[in-house]
């Protein structure tokens, strides 16, 4: 028996108590007892009856390398972890927001270098950076940068070359990660070049 069923056993009891009381006692005080357990019960019924939904993380995406073949292959993973398993899309946006918590990502493929991106992600307080592209003092955000490569979210190297592809193709750029630069199981992590700024990039050392 399910606990849903067991639930509405106990409703219906409650329901079925209230309208003995009501048909045999004459008492008021109990009759209204009785009138409210009816109620009470009905209501429990009711509710017992709207389906029920778990509430459940969203699906960690699987990083296949057999399924990656080219660097389009590699950015439509980076998508699907942009907006699941790598929590990107909690902060930042792809385009102008007011609500902002984090930097609008739209174009920054084309602003920064891969390298400059990946250290971004590992290494996010290395470099503060300073939007100068409005009127006033640079805009600060609320939000501070985690280092994803580890917990809670901790993506792998792989996931996060895959997090850059995306983010060069949706701004435009050839994507310039290759899937051979892609980590086997089993067999060394390549290194990762120093990071250096794209042409507009703007950093504060911190």
């Amino acid at each position: 028996m399910s606990e849903v069923v067991r639930l509405q056993l106990i409703c219906l009891s409650v329901v079925g108590s209230g309208i003995l009381i009501l048909l045999f006692i004459k008492s008021v005080f109990p009759r209204v007892i009785g009138f409210v357990a009816i109620v009470l019960g009905l209501f429990m019924l009711t509710a017992l009856a709207v389906p029920q939904m778990a509430s459940l993380p969203p699906v960690e995406e699987k990083f296949d390398i057999a399924t990656v073949k080219t660097p389009t292959d590699l950015a439509a993973i980076g998508q699907k972890i942009f907006f699941s398993k790598g929590q990107c899309a909690l902060c930042h946006t792809i385009g102008p927001s007011e609500s902002a918590r984090c930097p609008d990502l739209k174009g920054i493929g084309a602003k920064l270098s891969r390298e400059f991106l990946y250290e971004s992600m590992t290494q996010p307080q290395a470099y503060v950076y300073m939007d100068y592209r409005h009127e006033g003092l640079p805009k600060m955000y609320p939000a501070e940068m985690p280092a994803i490569n580890k917990n809670p979210i901790g993506l792998s190297r792989n996931e996060i070359l895959s997090v850059i592809a995306f983010l060069q193709q949706m701004s435009g750029e050839p994507i310039s990660i290759n899937p051979s630069e892609l980590d086997v199981p089993g067999s060394p992590a390549a290194p990762v070049k120093a990071a250096q700024s794209g042409p507009v990039a703007v950093a504060q050392a911190h």
